[in-house]
């Protein structure tokens, strides 16, 4: 696909207007971001959870939420009832997934990537807490 299709497609998915493309163009790691990081689009990121001790929204361990690399949920492969809290910290990721994708690196790092929802647990004066594993996969 070239170049100006690959921009017709992108302008026709976000519904933007011809000036909002120049300003959108006008960004050299939007540009690489969308014409030369395949990868992005062939990726989904997975939050799974390897701790969880008295999680109001009742996530276990072994439990992945799973976004595409833009950050859209995949309902069908996420748990039925979703946290918040969890949800945001996980999100917090994605910038630096992206770095690493237009920079055609690991986006899975040197070291596991580990977040902690926004509740401190019992023992802090919470609720409970989960902590969870994000990571990034290719499509099958």
């Amino acid at each position: 696909m070239d170049v100006e299709e690959i921009w017709r497609r992108f302008q026709k998915h976000m519904g933007y207007t011809d000036e909002e493309m120049e300003i959108f163009r006008s960004d050299p790691e939007k540009v690489k971001m969308v014409t030369q990081t395949p990868e992005f689009v062939k990726c989904r990121v997975i939050a799974e959870v390897i701790e969880s001790h008295g999680c109001y929204a009742q996530h276990r361990v072994g439990d992945r939420f799973v976004m595409t690399a833009g950050g859209e949920l995949i309902a069908e492969e996420c748990p039925k009832r979703m946290c918040i809290s969890a949800l945001a910290q996980a999100s917090n990721v994605l910038p630096a997934i992206y770095e690493r994708l237009i920079a055609k690196s690991d986006p899975n790092f040197e070291r596991s990537h580990t977040v902690q929802c926004t509740d401190v647990g019992l023992d802090k004066g919470g609720w409970g807490k989960i902590l969870m594993k994000v990571y990034v996969e290719k499509y099958r």
